[in-house]
């Protein structure tokens, strides 16, 4: 049997391409030297595995940045992330990030890539993110997103009047013209968005969103080709939008996406056990409906 494929049967809570990358690397040796994955396996090898977190993967620096800690256990760390932290760190924004504070709050999470992190939300998208303390743990988690077992709800303010829920199945990749942007484009890959109405109101309407999958913008790309564009999402809004005049100030105003992560499910990766969490909407959310509410009752 072929080196990769001994690995695989014998180490399988780590993915295919992680064993391979280790291979690569020489951290596998066949009695006591490095092999290939190709390298045929008779029987009676003494096969060692020496992981080590390739120097290229942590360039970064660990940061006192306060998190707000939902759950945690030996495998997994569940945060409400606040609106305006990065995730991950990039182009204009090295330090400051949430991968930054995970660095800091869990020294050990310099062992696992991306300190653990095994989904995104964007900047100014709040609530609730997993993230994996050992790299077993990651490597389940990775494997539940992919499977799509992984459950998420978000709430969403949205433009217009919408009376009921629905599903929106349509492909999303970078914008064809401008690659800030994500859109809804044919030969994409594959997004499924489920919605349900929480509460309407005149000009808007809260939504219930929940994942099938996990696309770059893709609750804002795909309400926005509903022509329902996210209340204060600058980057997705075409034109002036529709409303009451006594509720425009208050939602041109508003200053980032209404989204927030509120509900987070999945199986935990050492027990099996499924496990759920929830998190109210921020403050600001909050206040944007009670305001909302209180101009519709004085109107």
């Amino acid at each position: 049997m072929r080196l990769d494929q001994v690995l695989v049967r014998f180490f399988p809570e780590y993915s295919r391409s992680r064993l391979q990358e280790w291979v690569v690397q020489q951290q596998v040796l066949v009695n006591g030297s490095p092999a290939v994955s190709k390298d045929k396996m008779w029987g009676g090898e003494a096969i060692s595995v020496n992981p080590q977190t390739h120097p290229t993967e942590q360039p970064y620096l660990a940061q006192d940045i306060a998190l707000d800690i939902v759950y945690e256990d030996d495998a997994l760390l569940v945060i409400n992330k606040p609106v305006g932290l990065v995730v991950h760190p990039g182009s204009g924004n090295w330090e400051g990030t949430l991968l930054n504070a995970l660095l800091h709050y869990a020294p050990q999470l310099t062992d696992v890539p991306r300190a653990g992190i095994v989904h995104r939300l964007d900047k100014d998208t709040s609530g609730l993110m997993v993230v994996a303390k050992t790299l077993i743990a990651q490597t389940a988690l990775v494997r539940q997103l992919q499977e799509r077992s992984v459950k998420r709800e978000y709430l969403a303010l949205v433009w217009g009047e919408l009376a009921r829920g629905g599903t929106v199945d349509a492909a999303i990749d970078r914008h064809p013209s401008n690659r800030v942007k994500m859109a809804v484009v044919e030969g994409g890959k594959p997004a499924v968005t489920h919605y349900v109405v929480e509460r309407q109101f005149p000009s808007c309407t809260l939504l219930r969103c929940r994942l099938e999958t996990g696309r770059t913008h893709q609750i804002r790309v795909h309400l926005a080709s509903l022509k329902h564009p996210l209340v204060g999402d600058s980057v997705y809004i075409q034109g002036g939008q529709k409303c009451v005049p006594g509720l425009r100030t208050l939602l041109n105003e508003f200053p980032r996406q209404a989204l927030h992560a509120t509900r987070l499910a999945l199986q935990h990766p050492s027990s099996g056990e499924l496990m759920e969490w929830h998190v109210p909407m921020p403050a600001d959310m909050q206040h944007l409906l009670r305001e909302i509410q209180r101009i519709v009752q004085s109107t």
